[in-house]
């Protein structure tokens, strides 16, 4: 996809190009998901140290509560304020408008209400069974819906751009969108439908693993491969490298969904090439690290004041860790022990809310305060908000991981499943503590951004061009 400008033509004030209304309106609602679908995370964690506390009623058992957590996290804390961010991003780095931006305006609300109607489809126990994708059908049309326009617009700004080169974070943009609305049809109006039988298991762990490595993962990939450089005020390490990262990851990772199924019924050279596309994925995995390290050259001393960069790249260790479970748990030695633990429960929470949600906080502590032309409130506070997520998502995946691998070798052994679900009812309680932190480190952020949003200061929107930084890069 190309595009040319005149040499004479000068580049519009990048300021100028966003809808200052529509990201907040995005924003807002990410915050509020922020909020509230992890704290449902706690709430059914504690149930399995106390099973009777939250009564008798069918709509606070764990089989209507956990759905809410998964889809909430996924479509409303991490979708809503990614897209809300690319409104911000891509307008600065295609140097144009977002074609048909005031249809976001219907949009924004359109899939705010539509995941509203969905946490209480879900809580009234109307539910599809599938993992990530329970919405009952009418609430998978309007994700998809919505999803698929914005798509479409996304692709039209980009192909008006007048910035020839094609930044990275626009790559990976157009492979997030295009990816997702295709695995959507799946998930919404084929799986639940027309599949039976072990092959709806094998399809179903493409679709969810889609749903994680071509939607959030490249979404997170969009995020911080334009907040890193802008926020560090350095060049993208290498270009040329976050291009291997975006076609190892197209390559390998529409593979790797049936690495959950080990030992199943399911074709073995399916499951075989499950494991060598997952061990592949080391590759994407390394390069986009090693570039937002490298990015972060000459910067370090500066590290402890910008708060965007810490949350970035604590989320970059914690995607280390996450993928290097992830991998090492799809050999099947490995998964004799891990497969059905909280093993898998570690992986899962360091990864998507170890990584990507926390990408998505720092990008939206960069783009935030820019957008409404203030500093942030309080450093202060931001610190012991990265502080309590930090403590809380690194004491929550080494306390499951350490419960998975105690379970699963007693397994091995010959214990009984009872019996090894009381051993491991103390690392339950660790987990909670370790989600109440969490818990309380996104609440202080969110009251910190809102008192960004509503503090009384006067003067234009901050924001100077950060596109012409961070698309030059060092090869």
């Amino acid at each position: 996809m190309s595009s040319t400008r005149p040499a004479n033509q000068a580049f519009p004030d990048l300021d100028s190009l966003i809808d200052r209304e529509l990201i907040l309106k995005w924003l807002y609602w990410g915050l509020f998901w922020l909020m509230f679908t992890p704290s449902i995370g706690v709430t059914i964690s504690t149930l399995f140290n106390y099973p009777e506390y939250l009564g008798t009623s069918k709509y606070l058992t764990f089989g209507r509560l956990r759905p809410m957590h998964v889809n909430g996290v996924i479509f409303g804390a991490f979708s809503t304020l990614f897209i809300g961010l690319c409104c911000y991003l891509l307008p600065r780095l295609a140097g144009v408008r977002i074609w048909k931006g005031e249809w976001g305006h219907w949009l924004v609300w359109i899939w705010n209400l539509g995941l509203v109607a969905g946490m209480v489809s879900l809580m009234l126990g109307y539910n599809q069974g599938l993992e990530a994708d329970e919405f009952p059908l009418p609430i998978q049309i309007v994700i998809f819906c919505v999803v698929t326009i914005t798509t479409v617009q996304f692709l039209i700004t980009i192909a008006q751009r007048r910035e020839p080169q094609l930044y990275v974070s626009l790559w990976y943009l157009i492979g997030a969108f295009v990816w997702t609305s295709l695995n959507l049809i799946l998930g919404a109006f084929i799986l639940p439908f027309h599949i039976t039988g072990i092959n709806s298991a094998a399809f179903h762990g493409l679709y969810i693993h889609y749903v994680v490595g071509l939607w959030i993962t490249p979404a997170g990939y969009v995020l911080i491969y334009y907040v890193l450089p802008a926020g560090v005020k350095n060049p993208i390490y290498s270009h040329k490298l976050s291009l291997v990262g975006f076609w190892s990851l197209a390559l390998f990772y529409p593979f790797v969904g049936i690495h959950h199924y080990l030992y199943s019924p399911i074709a073995d050279w399916a499951e075989t090439l499950a494991i060598i596309t997952s061990m592949l994925l080391i590759v994407p995995v390394w390069t986009v690290l090693q570039n937002f390290f490298g990015t972060m050259i000459g910067r370090w001393k500066e590290f402890g004041a910008n708060l965007p960069a810490k949350f970035l790249i604590m989320g970059s260790l914690m995607y280390l860790a996450g993928c290097f479970q992830g991998s090492t748990e799809a050999l099947r030695s490995m998964q004799q022990p891990t497969h059905f633990s909280d093993f898998v429960i570690s992986h899962s929470h360091l990864t998507v809310f170890g990584t990507f949600v926390v990408w998505a906080i720092g990008s939206t502590l960069y783009v935030l305060p820019k957008v409404v032309g203030r500093p942030l409130w309080s450093f202060k506070l931001g610190n012991w908000s990265f502080w309590l997520i930090t403590f809380g998502i690194t004491l929550m995946g080494l306390d499951l991981t350490m419960a998975g691998l105690q379970q699963g070798f007693m397994l091995m052994a010959g214990t009984e499943w009872l019996d090894s679900l009381v051993a491991i009812r103390p690392y339950w309680l660790v987990r909670t503590a370790a989600g109440v932190s969490m818990d309380i480190g996104m609440s202080l952020l969110v009251y910190n951004l809102m008192r960004t949003a509503i503090s009384a200061t006067t003067g234009p929107a901050a924001g100077a061009a950060a596109g012409g930084a961070i698309v030059q890069a060092a090869t």
